[in-house]
Order: C-alpha cells, then sequence, then structure tokens
C-alpha cells in the first residue's frame, strides 16, 4: 500500500496512445444476452444510404469495411448480426474508459471515437518503468474484453500515429516515425494522394524535404501535420480533466472488496488533503473521490460546500450523504485498488472567532445543513435568499442555490418598534389595480383589486423610488411612488403609481404586496 500526493508532472514529454478498433462492438458485447453467431456491423444513415460505421474483428477479416454501403456488406458476407449504430453510447463507454485510465496519469485526453492519449511524463516510475505501465494498461483492457493497439511517443501526433498506422516493428522510435505511412498525417484524401504520386510514401520521405517545398507544393496543413509528427512544432493535449490543486492517493496491494472499508479509507485520503490546504491557508470548496476497481474501471463521486471548510467531519458526512443517495450504488467489483481524492475548488480560509453567544456557531450549523440537503437532493434544490445593493423592490433579493450563493451582504434592519417598510409577501409580477387618486401625484382614496373594493382609512407616502439609469430600457425608466395603506376592515397593502403625470400621461397604479 503506497501513498502519494500528486503534484504537476515536468521534465520531458512522453505520451501512451491506446486505439481500440473494435470499441463500438466490444462495448455493445458486455450488455448483449448473447454473442452474434454471424459477423456483427453497426449500421447508419450516411449520405442517403445505410452504410456501415463500424465494425467487428470476424466481419473485418471478410473484408467488410467501415463506409461499405449496408447492401454491398450483404452480398459480399451474407448473413450479418446489425445493430443500429449509437455514437453516444460509444462516447459514454470511452469516457468511462478515460475515467480508468487516470489511474496512471491526470491527464487523459479523448482521441474520439475510439481512442486515448495519456501522458505519462513522471507517471511510469510507479510501475517500474514505461514498459510496466504498459503492461499493466494491456492487463487491465485485456480484463474488460477490449481489443488494444497501443504505442509511446514523444509527441501525442507521433504515439497516436505509431498505435493507428505502424504496421511493421523498428529499433526505435525516430525509425518507427519514419517507417509511418504518409497516411498517419491524416490530411485530406487529395493531399495524400498527391504526396504518394509524387513518390512521398513514408513521413521520412517528407521528413527528407524542405519543409518550404512541401508548404508550396502541397500546402500549409502537410508540413504543419509534419512539424508536431517530428516535434519541431507544438502538439497540445486536451485533457479531459485538469489536474486538481490539491489531491492524494492510496494504492493497495490486496483491493478492498468492501465499500465501508473504501470509505475508511477515503478518511484518511481527506485528513492528507487538509494537511495541504491548512499549509497553503485555504479552504476547499470542492471535493471529488475516484475509486478505482481491480477491472480497469473506476468511479467518480462529488460533493460541494457553501463556503470552504477544512472539517475533515463534514467533507466525510457530506461524501456519506452522495454515497447513500446514489441511483447506482457503489459497487466494488473485483474490489477497489486505487483511490483517490482531489481538491479542485480552493478559496482563501483564516481563522474565525467564535462568539460568546454561539452566533458564528449557528450560523456555521446552518450552512452545513443546507450543504447536506444540497448533496442528498441535487445543488439546484435547496436555494437561499440573499440581499441584493439595489433599490427597486423585487430585485432587493435574490433566490440563489445554496452552495453557489456569494458572502452574503447586510439585511436591513428596520427601527425598533415600527413597523415594517416591506411586506413580506411580494408580487410578481405586480398586480394591477384600479385606483382613485388625488392628482396630479396625489394618495389614492379607494382601490379595486380581484373585483373587490377597497376603502382606504390611512396611508403613509409617497416613497419615491427612481428607475436605475443603466436599467431603463428594462423597466421603462419610470418613478414608482410606493404607499403603505390600510383599508377600513384594518388590511394593509403596499401600492404604487407607475410613473409621475409629466412622465406618462395616463400612469397605472399596482399593489405589490400584501403586510402580515
Amino acid at each position: 500500500m503506497t501513498n502519494k500526493v500528486l503534484g504537476k508532472a515536468s521534465g520531458t514529454r512522453r505520451y501512451l496512445a491506446l486505439f481500440f478498433p473494435f470499441l463500438p462492438a466490444e462495448r455493445w458485447l458486455r450488455t448483449a444476452p448473447k454473442p452474434p453467431d454471424a459477423p456483427l456491423v453497426f449500421a447508419a444513415k450516411q449520405r442517403g444510404a445505410m452504410r456501415l460505421a463500424s465494425v467487428d474483428a470476424a466481419a473485418l477479416a471478410v473484408g467488410l469495411r467501415p463506409g461499405m454501403p449496408l447492401a454491398d456488406a450483404r452480398a459480399q458476407a451474407g448473413e450479418l448480426a446489425v445493430v443500429p449504430h449509437d455514437p453516444m453510447l460509444d462516447q459514454a463507454w470511452l469516457d468511462r474508459l478515460a475515467q480508468g485510465c487516470a489511474r496512471y496519469t491526470p491527464l487523459v485526453a479523448l482521441d474520439a471515437p475510439d481512442g486515448l492519449i495519456l501522458d505519462i511524463a513522471g507517471a511510469a516510475h510507479l510501475f517500474g518503468g514505461e514498459a510496466g505501465l504498459v503492461a499493466d494498461v494491456e492487463m487491465r483492457f485485456a480484463r474488460l474484453g477490449m481489443t488494444l493497439r497501443h504505442a509511446l511517443g514523444p509527441t501525442a501526433d507521433a504515439a497516436r500515429a505509431l498505435a493507428r498506422y505502424q504496421a511493421r516493428p523498428a529499433p526505435d522510435e525516430a525509425q518507427a516515425i519514419r517507417r509511418l505511412p504518409v497516411a498517419a498525417l491524416e490530411l485530406e484524401a487529395e493531399a495524400t494522394t498527391a504526396l504518394v504520386r509524387a513518390g512521398l510514401k513514408t513521413i521520412g520521405d517528407l521528413a527528407s524535404r524542405p519543409m518550404a517545398n512541401l508548404a508550396a507544393r502541397f500546402g500549409a496543413d502537410a508540413a504543419m501535420a509534419l512539424r508536431r509528427m517530428l516535434g519541431d512544432a507544438p502538439s497540445p493535449l486536451d485533457p479531459r480533466v485538469t489536474p486538481p490543486p490539491v489531491a492524494a492517493e492510496r494504492r493497495f496491494a490486496e483491493p478492498l472488496g468492501s465499500t465501508a472499508h473504501a470509505a475508511k479509507m477515503l478518511a484518511e485520503l481527506a485528513g492528507e488533503a487538509i494537511e495541504t490546504l491548512v499549509k497553503r491557508g485555504k479552504g476547499g470548496r470542492h471535493f471529488g473521490a475516484t475509486f478505482f476497481r481491480s477491472d480497469g474501471l473506476a468511479r467518480s463521486i462529488a460533493i460541494e460546500t457553501g463556503h470552504p471548510t477544512r472539517d475533515v467531519g463534514l467533507v466525510m458526512r457530506l461524501f456519506a450523504e452522495r454515497i447513500d443517495s446514489l441511483a447506482d450504488p457503489l459497487d466494488p467489483g473485483f474490489g477497489f485498488d486505487m483511490i483517490r481524492l482531489t481538491v479542485t475548488r480552493l478559496e482563501a480560509l483564516g481563522a474565525s472567532q467564535l462568539k460568546l453567544e454561539g452566533g458564528t456557531a449557528k450560523e456555521a450549523a446552518i450552512d452545513e445543513l443546507a450543504d447536506r440537503l444540497a448533496t442528498r437532493l441535487g445543488r439546484g434544490r435547496v436555494r437561499r435568499l440573499r440581499p441584493a445593493d439595489t433599490h427597486i423592490p423585487e430585485q432587493a433579493q435574490l433566490e440563489l442555490p445554496a452552495i453557489d450563493a456569494p458572502p452574503p451582504l447586510p439585511w436591513q434592519a428596520g427601527d425598533p418598534g415600527e413597523p415594517p417598510t416591506r411586506p413580506f409577501h411580494l408580487f410578481d409580477p405586480p398586480q394591477p389595480i384600479e385606483v382613485i387618486a388625488e392628482v396630479p401625484d396625489g394618495p389614492p382614496q379607494r382601490f379595486r383589486w380581484r373585483r373587490a373594493l377597497h376603502a382606504i382609512r390611512r396611508y403613509e407616502g409617497p416613497e419615491r423610488i427612481a428607475a436605475e439609469w443603466w436599467r431603463r430600457r428594462d423597466n421603462g425608466g419610470l418613478t414608482r411612488d410606493y404607499y403603505r395603506v390600510e383599508d377600513a376592515q384594518g388590511r394593509r397593502f403596499w401600492l404604487f403609481r407607475h410613473g409621475l403625470y409629466d412622465e406618462k400621461p395616463d400612469p397605472r397604479w399596482y399593489i405589490h404586496g400584501v403586510f402580515a
């Protein structure tokens, strides 16, 4: 059992490309009731006809190729097992394979639709070198029933080309790259044909020619693809996920067959990650746990908190909530042989002073409750009201997810003993009413709302609220005069006139809220 805090790899880059030539078929066979007796092909409508999108090894052996019309394939091979092509399921399966490859390096890129590229710089020593890492990759994909072709290279483009186009072995990588056919550059068909007709059939043939001449004759794309293949131009990798700022992992010589035991190991990793956060003066807002199974697959879960935290107990309670709420339970299969915990979002977190009356402790308890509810019910299901710096009543508070809500502004407290200036219940949008009022710009005397007439006995106002100049186009740019009124039955309402008479000839009245 080994521990390691992950860091950013440095030094010479090394890439491992993985190519799954029969990915759709082998993905489909994992859930098929039984293997078909006939060659298996996947068909999709292309250019107005049903064509082969992918084939299995048996179909390939009888001469069937992707892109062939389905009718021609039936005529050539006779009986076929035809399955509708589903690229979305293939993409999801490729993503699961990439998630499992994160055990080797966090820099895993999708090479859709049937490949992966791993940046293994600084990672091979964990497996006794590149040969040990490759052997481990082969073993795990063999357990999954996946046919694999792979290759190592100094650039991502070179490794990918070697995995897909290398036909015979070479004494070293440089010679293997030079022996690749020009088709490995994956240019347009016309450009590849022109290169072959010019007698330039391999990468070595192209590399022996001046780059300027190649660009002038065959285009800048051909020259740039060759430079990237040879490492003379950047060959950037777009990883599936970016390396986290803080991570800790643990490998096991004997896989863990119990989810409860895995949770205990996760708690130890959380403690290690929290120690790193303490040293940096940071707190975590987003934590992720990945459980790597011995068969090569992996399962990831994540939690979020509304505020930065370094509380191991809180983190583990949230992970327990997440695991309990999973629709698909966390299945160890043949056991977890590696667990990784990452902290992908950090924020500054200093020391806090508890109030003598326990105010801060109560706020922390409310925050923890909101985090637990959001973890179990969904991040958008638990929401909080936050005050906003505006005088427009319906915009004075925002309803935001509790996880995403920013630090709150202080609520404006009313004067002690005075009635509230704003009702607890607002209508959104305000409801139009018919008002008899003194003009111009006088207070209301009676109003009709929902077919009921209300005689106003007392009023207070107006409270004049001008439109925000940067939002005049949105709200019409009209001034509002608000009145707190009480009718003859003692019911209190919040009314406003939308516009002054010098702004609008006939301003409308609205009821915006009802006082308790």
